[in-house]
């Protein structure tokens, strides 16, 4: 079912799915209690072995922020094995001409050089400095044709990761908490100032879309296996786990994720893994209704959405 979305003040009550009635229950339960919080969103989590999945909005188009880092790096690292792409080849990245974040080379002062292949430690933390170098080399409209190429309809890729703070200082200048209160407003009216938090002109993906990709990453569907087992490893080296992750951290489950935070989304994607042998794909994309930076109450209900999902849908 897809979500049923209305305008201004009205109820957003996006459509479930369950593969059998507890499994829709869980669904429900994790759609009230993000509704409680007044967040927004799509969220599908699909055992990648029995088929079994539950959630809810899983068709909307949302804009990905630094999601989209994933679908970047299963490009670069298939050019690189097919030898398009050199792993050792050095690329200079310059903060006088970088790109906007607060992680990895985008918080440097100074000049410095990296190969190719290690900008794409760009999962682990959240790089858009080295994301927009692999996109200098990898354009995105090459990889948006690629994930074509690879019948990933669902993705769309249309810019640079600093794309983002250039429409936003474009409608608020340099004052970040106008651009948060924009976007909130706009969620809220349906109608984006800020371009890149258009489904139509952003890099965007739905839930199905996106556990789609990482069901055909594990099991090996697209790409090449060079490719796909370079994406897992990349992953599995996530720093930040205060999302899906939060309630999954245990000697006996192994997590690999992606982020993504912009404004008002607060995204994650990954899988995660048992030693009993259940492997579970997620997708969490949301968009509060507050202005604030910080939202731990959101991070933790992500967290309790991950965990009740993967109870529900092991074997």
């Amino acid at each position: 079912m897809s979500p049923a979305q209305t305008s201004g003040a009205q109820t957003y009550r996006p459509g479930c799915v369950g593969d059998d009635g507890a499994l829709l229950d869980v669904a429900e339960e994790i759609a009230a209690d993000w509704a409680a919080l007044g967040v927004r969103g799509s969220f599908l989590a699909l055992n990648l072995d029995t088929g079994d999945r539950l959630g809810f909005g899983v068709d909307e188009p949302v804009p990905l922020a630094s999601v989209a880092k994933v679908p970047l790096a299963l490009v670069v690292l298939d050019r690189i094995a097919a030898g398009e792409l050199d792993a050792a080849q050095p690329v200079t990245l310059d903060p006088a001409h970088s790109s906007v974040g607060s992680t990895g080379f985008a918080a440097f002062r100074h000049p410095v050089t990296a190969a190719v292949g290690d900008l794409l430690m760009m999962l682990s933390v959240s790089d858009n400095a080295a994301a927009d170098a692999l996109f200098d080399l990898v354009p995105a409209a090459e990889v948006d044709a690629r994930l074509r190429a690879w019948g990933c309809d669902g993705i769309r890729m249309r810019h640079r990761m600093n794309h983002m703070y250039e429409c936003a200082a474009g409608a608020a200048g340099d004052d970040f908490s106008l651009a948060l209160e924009l976007a909130v407003r706009d969620e809220q009216a349906g109608r984006p100032t800020i371009a890149t938090l258009d489904p139509a002109h952003a890099n965007t993906g739905s839930a199905r879309a996106l556990v789609g990709l990482l069901r055909r990453v594990w099991c090996d569907e697209i790409a090449v296996p060079e490719a796909t087992a370079g994406l897992r490893r990349l992953m599995g080296l996530q720093l930040f786990t205060h999302r899906l992750a939060g309630e999954l951290r245990a000697d006996t489950l192994r997590w690999s994720g992606k982020t993504g935070t912009f404004l008002h989304l607060r995204h994650e994607i990954g899988v995660v893994e048992a030693e009993s042998g259940d492997r579970v794909a997620m997708a969490a994309l949301t968009r509060a209704d507050r202005r604030a930076g910080l939202a731990p109450d959101i991070e933790l209900a992500l967290g309790a959405a991950a965990r009740a999902a993967f109870e529900a849908l092991r074997r």
